[in-house]
């Protein structure tokens, strides 16, 4: 519930990407609207009762209009929307505040078939490729099981499938051509039409980032506390995933300078750092779970003097939390690329990794943050 002074900052404040008002004249369709955009977005309220400038018009009295709303939810949004209901006195008006939440189950269509999303103060149509990854936060639809346009097997590494169906006792390389070509198939590394998934690029593809630029790790080093101060370091890792994750794993420890002292005849670290499997799990978090959809964004690892940065492009699915991630719940935004870490050894499906960085953090009183930032999911690990 809103007190007074929240009710007249929220007004005065007018409408933007979480807050939107509307007549009590308000039309079903319209309504409907502003719930569909919202609930695709980041949630919000709508203010019934109140002008677009801000302005208290009011409602009348109607011992139905919760029920009315309710019922806009249900039956005017696909599928159907569970919102907040709650009405207020006013500088002497009733109002009514309308709570949308972060839909779970995105995404939401009107009953004509409009997928809107919610930019600002005002709603448009989804683009293809916000819808495209709305349908992926779903579990609907899943990018890492796409063919790669212009890609075959002549963009494989067979050496490396080789050795991965070995641990199966498939002797890759003493198959047919089509019975080769049927085993990649059945394992996700082909599509029936015979390009390369995105799921098989990155973990046995050659080249990869000239069909995936999206791909990679970047890393940047700053001396400070700010993006702005003077660079250290600044490196891209690119390659396969395995491949990008140990890298990484090592530029990162390069980078962490910690004092030492001379013991006996070794030199022994004084400073503190953390166990390399808390790099590798964050690592291997970013790579496999975010979102290969969002073009034009990589993963960035950024180093500063009290902490260190992973950034993930793509927010966590719909029915996942950030205090969800804290206690092992896992989720599996890109399938094929979880089955090939997994069978190469690098996660599992316990959802152990992130407790575990957690519970190293915290045991050693450094500071460790999941959030999600605009359309990116970030953890911050306190040196």
């Amino acid at each position: 519930m809103f007190r007074l002074a929240e009710m007249k900052a929220l007004i005065a404040s007018g409408e933007n990407s979480s807050v939107e008002f509307k007549s009590a004249l308000v039309r079903e369709e319209s309504l409907a609207k502003e719930m569909v955009a919202f609930s695709n977005t980041q949630g919000g309220v709508i203010l019934l009762g109140v002008e677009d400038d801000g302005s208290i018009s009011g409602l009348q009295d109607s011992p139905h209009r919760e029920e009315w709303v309710m019922n806009i939810a249900r039956n005017n949004v696909i599928p159907p929307l569970q919102v907040g209901y709650q009405e207020y006195e006013f500088e002497g008006q009733c109002i009514a505040v309308v709570d949308i939440p972060r839909g779970r189950d995105k995404p939401y269509q009107t009953l004509d078939g409009k997928y809107l999303t919610r930019v600002g103060s005002t709603n448009r149509m989804a683009t293809q490729a916000e819808l495209l990854r709305l349908f992926q936060a779903s579990g609907a639809f899943h990018f890492d099981a796409t063919g790669v346009p212009g890609t075959g097997i002549r963009d494989l590494n067979l050496s490396k499938i080789a050795a991965y169906f070995e641990r199966y006792e498939v002797i890759f390389t003493e198959e047919s051509e089509e019975d080769k070509r049927l085993l990649l198939m059945n394992s996700d590394i082909l599509t029936p039409e015979g390009e390369v998934t995105v799921g098989g690029l990155l973990v046995f593809g050659i080249p990869i980032a000239r069909h995936l630029p999206q791909s990679g790790i970047a890393f940047a080093h700053f001396a400070g506390c700010e993006i702005t101060d003077e660079l250290v370091d600044k490196q891209m890792i690119q390659g396969p995933l395995d491949h990008q994750i140990d890298t990484g794993v090592a530029v990162i420890k390069n980078n962490w300078r910690m004092p030492s002292t001379i013991v006996g005849t070794k030199r022994e670290p004084t400073g503190f750092v953390y166990k390399d499997k808390v790099f590798r799990e964050l690592l291997t978090n970013a790579v496999v779970h975010r979102n290969y959809a969002i073009h034009g964004s990589q993963v960035r690892v950024f180093m500063f003097d009290d902490r260190i940065e992973f950034r993930s492009p793509g927010r966590l699915p719909n029915t996942i939390t950030v205090e969800k991630l804290k206690v092992g719940v896992s989720y599996a935004v890109n399938p094929i690329l979880v089955k090939f870490m997994d069978n190469l050894r690098y996660i599992d499906h316990l959802g152990r990794g992130l407790p575990m960085v957690y519970q190293e953090a915290t045991k050693s009183d450094k500071l460790v943050e999941f959030k999600e930032v605009g359309e990116e999911f970030w953890v911050i690990l306190g040196r």
